[in-house]
Protein backbone atom coordinates (compact mmCIF):
# COMPACT_ATOMS: atom_id res chain seq x y z
CA UNK A 1 0.00 0.00 0.00
CA UNK A 2 2.75 2.35 1.06
CA UNK A 3 4.69 1.36 -2.30
CA UNK A 4 1.58 1.96 -4.33
CA UNK A 5 1.11 5.80 -2.79
CA UNK A 6 4.70 6.26 -2.77
CA UNK A 7 4.17 5.49 -6.81
CA UNK A 8 1.69 7.80 -7.20
CA UNK A 9 3.03 10.46 -5.22
CA UNK A 10 6.32 10.76 -7.66
CA UNK A 11 4.08 10.24 -10.74
CA UNK A 12 2.15 13.41 -9.59
CA UNK A 13 5.49 15.07 -8.68
CA UNK A 14 6.39 14.25 -12.43
CA UNK A 15 2.82 15.31 -14.38
CA UNK A 16 2.93 18.81 -12.50
CA UNK A 17 6.53 19.39 -13.20
CA UNK A 18 5.82 18.62 -17.09
CA UNK A 19 2.60 20.92 -16.87
CA UNK A 20 4.74 23.74 -15.27
CA UNK A 21 6.79 23.49 -18.31
CA UNK A 22 4.23 23.15 -20.65
CA UNK A 23 2.94 26.94 -19.24
CA UNK A 24 6.34 27.93 -19.09
CA UNK A 25 7.17 26.93 -23.17
CA UNK A 26 3.84 28.36 -23.52
CA UNK A 27 4.72 32.14 -21.74
CA UNK A 28 8.35 32.12 -24.06
CA UNK A 29 6.35 31.51 -27.33
CA UNK A 30 3.60 33.99 -26.42
CA UNK A 31 6.52 36.73 -25.26
CA UNK A 32 9.07 35.61 -27.54
CA UNK A 33 10.93 38.35 -29.67
CA UNK A 34 10.51 38.87 -33.35
CA UNK A 35 12.96 37.52 -36.38
CA UNK A 36 13.71 41.98 -36.88
CA UNK A 37 17.09 42.94 -36.37
CA UNK A 38 15.43 45.60 -34.03
CA UNK A 39 12.97 45.00 -31.89
CA UNK A 40 10.60 47.95 -32.07
CA UNK A 41 7.26 46.64 -28.95
CA UNK A 42 5.28 44.71 -32.16
CA UNK A 43 4.73 48.34 -34.34
CA UNK A 44 4.17 47.65 -37.86
CA UNK A 45 3.03 50.64 -40.08
CA UNK A 46 1.33 49.24 -43.62
CA UNK A 47 0.95 51.08 -46.34
CA UNK A 48 -2.45 51.60 -47.50
CA UNK A 49 -3.39 52.29 -50.77
CA UNK A 50 -6.26 54.39 -51.48
CA UNK A 51 -8.08 56.68 -54.51
CA UNK A 52 -6.09 59.32 -53.26
CA UNK A 53 -2.98 57.48 -52.76
CA UNK A 54 -1.03 55.55 -50.14
CA UNK A 55 -0.62 56.66 -46.66
CA UNK A 56 0.41 54.68 -43.47
CA UNK A 57 -1.94 53.46 -40.69
CA UNK A 58 0.13 52.17 -37.51
CA UNK A 59 -0.59 48.45 -36.02
CA UNK A 60 0.90 47.19 -32.80
CA UNK A 61 0.91 43.13 -31.86
CA UNK A 62 1.28 42.03 -28.57
CA UNK A 63 2.18 38.43 -28.08
CA UNK A 64 2.10 35.80 -30.16
CA UNK A 65 -0.71 32.74 -30.84
CA UNK A 66 -0.73 31.32 -34.10
CA UNK A 67 -4.18 30.53 -33.32
CA UNK A 68 -5.71 33.36 -31.80
CA UNK A 69 -4.70 36.87 -33.34
CA UNK A 70 -7.45 39.49 -32.27
CA UNK A 71 -7.34 42.69 -34.31
CA UNK A 72 -9.40 45.67 -32.65
CA UNK A 73 -11.02 47.94 -34.47
CA UNK A 74 -12.11 51.41 -32.47
CA UNK A 75 -14.89 53.41 -32.62
CA UNK A 76 -15.56 56.62 -32.50
CA UNK A 77 -15.57 57.10 -35.68
CA UNK A 78 -12.30 58.74 -35.18
CA UNK A 79 -11.31 57.48 -32.13
CA UNK A 80 -8.16 55.81 -31.05
CA UNK A 81 -6.73 52.18 -30.02
CA UNK A 82 -5.80 53.47 -26.67
CA UNK A 83 -9.57 53.24 -25.27
CA UNK A 84 -8.66 49.32 -25.67
CA UNK A 85 -5.78 49.48 -23.51
CA UNK A 86 -7.76 47.36 -20.89
CA UNK A 87 -7.32 44.36 -22.84
CA UNK A 88 -4.11 43.86 -21.54
CA UNK A 89 -5.02 43.24 -18.06
CA UNK A 90 -6.83 40.40 -19.46
CA UNK A 91 -5.93 38.40 -22.77
CA UNK A 92 -2.02 38.19 -22.57
CA UNK A 93 -2.65 35.96 -19.49
CA UNK A 94 -4.86 33.72 -21.64
CA UNK A 95 -2.52 34.07 -24.53
CA UNK A 96 -4.32 35.60 -26.89
CA UNK A 97 -2.49 37.86 -29.06
CA UNK A 98 -3.76 41.23 -29.70
CA UNK A 99 -3.13 43.47 -32.47
CA UNK A 100 -4.50 47.47 -31.88
CA UNK A 101 -5.12 49.23 -35.10
CA UNK A 102 -5.83 53.18 -35.94
CA UNK A 103 -7.98 53.66 -39.22
CA UNK A 104 -6.99 56.14 -41.22
CA UNK A 105 -7.73 59.02 -39.75
CA UNK A 106 -7.02 57.82 -36.00
CA UNK A 107 -4.52 58.20 -33.67
CA UNK A 108 -1.02 57.09 -34.86
CA UNK A 109 -2.02 56.68 -38.45
CA UNK A 110 -2.00 59.03 -41.42
CA UNK A 111 -4.41 61.92 -41.54
CA UNK A 112 -5.25 63.13 -45.07
CA UNK A 113 -7.80 65.61 -44.14
CA UNK A 114 -9.86 64.50 -47.00
CA UNK A 115 -13.33 63.66 -46.20
CA UNK A 116 -13.65 61.76 -49.57
CA UNK A 117 -11.88 59.55 -47.54
CA UNK A 118 -13.95 58.54 -44.60
CA UNK A 119 -16.69 56.30 -46.93
CA UNK A 120 -17.40 52.56 -45.20
CA UNK A 121 -16.82 50.77 -48.29
CA UNK A 122 -13.18 52.07 -48.66
CA UNK A 123 -12.20 51.48 -44.93
CA UNK A 124 -13.15 47.75 -45.14
CA UNK A 125 -10.54 47.33 -47.84
CA UNK A 126 -8.31 49.29 -45.44
CA UNK A 127 -8.79 46.26 -43.16
CA UNK A 128 -8.97 44.12 -46.00
CA UNK A 129 -5.13 45.47 -47.02
CA UNK A 130 -4.46 45.78 -43.33
CA UNK A 131 -5.32 41.60 -42.57
CA UNK A 132 -3.03 40.69 -45.51
CA UNK A 133 -0.01 42.76 -44.42
CA UNK A 134 -0.35 41.17 -41.03
CA UNK A 135 -0.65 37.45 -42.20
CA UNK A 136 -3.91 37.04 -40.84
CA UNK A 137 -6.19 34.21 -42.12
CA UNK A 138 -9.22 31.98 -41.82
CA UNK A 139 -7.44 29.44 -39.13
CA UNK A 140 -6.35 32.34 -36.68
CA UNK A 141 -7.77 35.88 -37.14
CA UNK A 142 -10.43 37.76 -35.45
CA UNK A 143 -11.80 40.94 -35.41
CA UNK A 144 -13.95 42.69 -32.70
CA UNK A 145 -15.30 45.66 -33.33
CA UNK A 146 -16.50 48.08 -31.27
CA UNK A 147 -19.41 50.87 -31.79
CA UNK A 148 -18.62 52.34 -35.29
CA UNK A 149 -16.12 49.52 -35.35
CA UNK A 150 -18.45 47.43 -35.20
CA UNK A 151 -20.53 48.82 -38.02
CA UNK A 152 -17.42 48.22 -39.95
CA UNK A 153 -16.43 44.68 -38.41
CA UNK A 154 -20.08 43.78 -39.99
CA UNK A 155 -19.55 45.37 -43.50
CA UNK A 156 -16.22 43.43 -43.35
CA UNK A 157 -17.49 39.99 -42.40
CA UNK A 158 -20.34 40.64 -44.92
CA UNK A 159 -17.75 40.27 -47.90
CA UNK A 160 -14.63 38.97 -46.70
CA UNK A 161 -15.84 36.40 -43.69
CA UNK A 162 -14.04 33.40 -45.63
CA UNK A 163 -10.83 34.94 -44.44
CA UNK A 164 -11.92 34.64 -40.78
CA UNK A 165 -12.15 32.49 -37.96
CA UNK A 166 -14.62 34.32 -35.65
CA UNK A 167 -16.27 37.81 -35.47
CA UNK A 168 -17.20 39.97 -32.07
CA UNK A 169 -19.80 42.66 -32.75
CA UNK A 170 -19.49 45.02 -29.17
CA UNK A 171 -21.93 47.53 -28.60
CA UNK A 172 -23.37 47.99 -32.10
CA UNK A 173 -26.83 47.62 -33.48
CA UNK A 174 -26.89 46.11 -37.05
CA UNK A 175 -29.25 49.24 -37.99
CA UNK A 176 -28.60 52.88 -37.87
CA UNK A 177 -32.56 53.79 -38.03
CA UNK A 178 -33.26 51.59 -35.32
CA UNK A 179 -30.42 52.89 -33.18
CA UNK A 180 -31.67 57.06 -34.54
CA UNK A 181 -35.40 55.42 -33.39
CA UNK A 182 -33.91 53.67 -29.67
CA UNK A 183 -31.97 57.00 -29.50
CA UNK A 184 -35.23 58.88 -29.34
CA UNK A 185 -37.94 56.78 -28.10
CA UNK A 186 -35.92 55.62 -25.72
CA UNK A 187 -32.53 57.10 -24.31
CA UNK A 188 -34.47 60.75 -24.80
CA UNK A 189 -37.47 59.90 -22.80
CA UNK A 190 -35.19 59.04 -19.72
CA UNK A 191 -33.13 62.48 -19.53
CA UNK A 192 -34.84 65.38 -17.49
CA UNK A 193 -37.61 67.32 -19.96
CA UNK A 194 -35.64 70.26 -19.28
CA UNK A 195 -32.62 69.28 -20.20
CA UNK A 196 -33.31 67.53 -23.08
CA UNK A 197 -34.53 70.72 -24.37
CA UNK A 198 -31.65 72.66 -24.24
CA UNK A 199 -29.70 70.01 -25.95
CA UNK A 200 -32.31 69.78 -28.66
CA UNK A 201 -32.48 74.05 -28.82
CA UNK A 202 -28.16 73.96 -29.19
CA UNK A 203 -28.22 71.13 -31.66
CA UNK A 204 -31.06 73.03 -33.79
CA UNK A 205 -29.00 76.39 -33.22
CA UNK A 206 -26.14 73.84 -34.69
CA UNK A 207 -24.77 75.52 -32.03
CA UNK A 208 -22.17 72.59 -31.49
CA UNK A 209 -18.91 74.32 -29.90
CA UNK A 210 -20.89 75.73 -27.68
CA UNK A 211 -19.56 74.67 -24.05
CA UNK A 212 -22.87 74.09 -22.21
CA UNK A 213 -23.39 71.29 -24.85
CA UNK A 214 -21.03 69.14 -23.17
CA UNK A 215 -21.68 70.77 -19.67
CA UNK A 216 -25.37 69.40 -20.42
CA UNK A 217 -23.99 65.48 -22.13
CA UNK A 218 -21.32 64.09 -19.92
CA UNK A 219 -23.31 63.98 -16.75
CA UNK A 220 -26.73 63.60 -18.35
CA UNK A 221 -25.58 61.22 -21.15
CA UNK A 222 -22.15 60.49 -21.57
CA UNK A 223 -22.08 59.36 -17.52
CA UNK A 224 -25.22 57.26 -17.83
CA UNK A 225 -25.01 55.25 -21.60
CA UNK A 226 -20.68 55.91 -22.45
CA UNK A 227 -18.93 54.95 -19.20
CA UNK A 228 -21.14 54.52 -16.05
CA UNK A 229 -18.07 56.34 -13.80
CA UNK A 230 -17.89 59.99 -13.10
CA UNK A 231 -16.28 61.71 -16.01
CA UNK A 232 -13.52 62.89 -13.81
CA UNK A 233 -12.80 59.39 -12.77
CA UNK A 234 -12.82 58.06 -16.43
CA UNK A 235 -9.77 55.79 -17.19
CA UNK A 236 -6.85 57.51 -18.24
CA UNK A 237 -6.54 55.49 -21.52
CA UNK A 238 -10.12 56.53 -22.64
CA UNK A 239 -9.55 60.30 -21.75
CA UNK A 240 -6.73 60.19 -23.51
CA UNK A 241 -8.40 58.54 -27.22
CA UNK A 242 -11.28 60.75 -27.07
CA UNK A 243 -9.18 64.18 -26.33
CA UNK A 244 -7.37 62.85 -30.10
CA UNK A 245 -11.06 62.44 -31.53
CA UNK A 246 -10.77 63.16 -35.24
CA UNK A 247 -13.75 65.99 -35.57
CA UNK A 248 -13.94 65.84 -39.12
CA UNK A 249 -14.47 61.89 -39.82
CA UNK A 250 -16.46 61.90 -36.91
CA UNK A 251 -18.80 64.28 -38.21
CA UNK A 252 -18.58 63.09 -41.62
CA UNK A 253 -19.96 59.58 -40.61
CA UNK A 254 -21.93 60.01 -37.41
CA UNK A 255 -23.23 63.38 -37.92
CA UNK A 256 -22.85 66.42 -35.20
CA UNK A 257 -25.44 65.11 -32.91
CA UNK A 258 -24.97 62.52 -29.95
CA UNK A 259 -28.46 61.48 -30.59
CA UNK A 260 -28.48 58.76 -33.30
CA UNK A 261 -26.48 59.41 -36.50
CA UNK A 262 -27.07 62.17 -39.31
CA UNK A 263 -24.05 61.56 -41.17
CA UNK A 264 -22.84 59.06 -43.88
CA UNK A 265 -24.24 56.28 -41.90
CA UNK A 266 -27.42 57.98 -41.28
CA UNK A 267 -29.04 54.81 -43.19
CA UNK A 268 -27.21 52.00 -43.14
CA UNK A 269 -28.66 49.07 -42.17
CA UNK A 270 -27.13 45.25 -42.42
CA UNK A 271 -30.01 43.66 -40.19
CA UNK A 272 -31.48 41.91 -43.21
CA UNK A 273 -28.10 40.44 -44.80
CA UNK A 274 -26.65 38.90 -41.37
CA UNK A 275 -28.64 36.32 -42.09
CA UNK A 276 -25.46 35.14 -44.66
CA UNK A 277 -22.71 35.48 -41.89
CA UNK A 278 -21.62 32.00 -41.03
CA UNK A 279 -18.54 32.38 -39.47
CA UNK A 280 -18.46 32.03 -35.38
CA UNK A 281 -20.42 35.47 -34.25
CA UNK A 282 -20.19 36.91 -30.25
CA UNK A 283 -22.69 40.11 -30.19
CA UNK A 284 -21.86 41.91 -27.01
CA UNK A 285 -24.86 44.49 -25.39
CA UNK A 286 -24.88 46.36 -22.38
CA UNK A 287 -28.23 47.22 -19.90
CA UNK A 288 -26.98 51.01 -20.09
CA UNK A 289 -25.30 50.78 -23.38
CA UNK A 290 -26.66 53.54 -26.19
CA UNK A 291 -27.05 50.87 -28.34
CA UNK A 292 -30.69 48.66 -28.02
CA UNK A 293 -29.93 45.36 -26.27
CA UNK A 294 -32.51 43.72 -27.31
CA UNK A 295 -31.81 44.77 -30.90
CA UNK A 296 -27.99 43.19 -30.28
CA UNK A 297 -29.66 39.75 -28.94
CA UNK A 298 -31.72 39.35 -31.40
CA UNK A 299 -28.77 40.17 -34.01
CA UNK A 300 -26.95 36.80 -32.71
CA UNK A 301 -29.85 34.67 -33.81
CA UNK A 302 -29.62 36.38 -36.83
CA UNK A 303 -26.36 35.28 -37.75
CA UNK A 304 -25.97 31.28 -38.58
CA UNK A 305 -23.64 30.55 -35.68
CA UNK A 306 -24.57 33.25 -33.00
CA UNK A 307 -24.03 33.84 -29.21
CA UNK A 308 -25.04 37.01 -26.71
CA UNK A 309 -23.34 38.22 -24.18
CA UNK A 310 -25.22 40.62 -21.69
CA UNK A 311 -23.43 42.75 -19.50
CA UNK A 312 -26.25 43.98 -16.64
CA UNK A 313 -23.83 46.56 -15.34
CA UNK A 314 -22.14 47.95 -18.34
CA UNK A 315 -22.71 50.92 -20.85
CA UNK A 316 -21.69 51.54 -24.32
CA UNK A 317 -18.03 50.89 -23.11
CA UNK A 318 -18.91 47.82 -20.63
CA UNK A 319 -15.18 46.11 -21.15
CA UNK A 320 -14.23 49.10 -18.30
CA UNK A 321 -17.67 49.34 -16.78
CA UNK A 322 -18.47 45.43 -16.20
CA UNK A 323 -15.36 44.20 -17.26
CA UNK A 324 -15.85 40.64 -15.07
CA UNK A 325 -18.91 39.82 -17.37
CA UNK A 326 -16.99 41.31 -20.29
CA UNK A 327 -14.02 39.83 -20.59
CA UNK A 328 -15.50 36.17 -18.55
CA UNK A 329 -17.74 36.15 -22.02
CA UNK A 330 -14.96 37.17 -24.58
CA UNK A 331 -11.99 34.47 -23.53
CA UNK A 332 -13.97 31.75 -23.63
CA UNK A 333 -15.58 32.63 -26.87
CA UNK A 334 -12.06 33.11 -28.43
CA UNK A 335 -10.68 30.20 -27.07
CA UNK A 336 -13.49 27.71 -28.02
Amino acid sequence: MKTTFKVLFILMLCFFGASQEVIAQKQNDYFKKSGDSIQNGGIKVIPITTPKGIFNVWTKKIGNNPKIKLLLLNGGPGATHEYFECFENFLPAEGIEIIYYDQLGCGNSDNPNDVALWDLSRYVEEVEQVRKALNLDSSNFYLLGHSWGGILAMEYALKYQHNMKGLIISNMMSSCPEYGKYADDVLAKQMNPNVLAEIKKIEAAKDFSNPRYMELLIPNFYEKHILRFPSKDWPEPVSRSFAKINQSLYVTMQGPSEFGISGKLELWDRKADLKTITIPTLVIGAKYDTMDPKHMEEMSKLVQNGTYLFCPKGSHMDFYDDQKVYFGGLIPFLKK
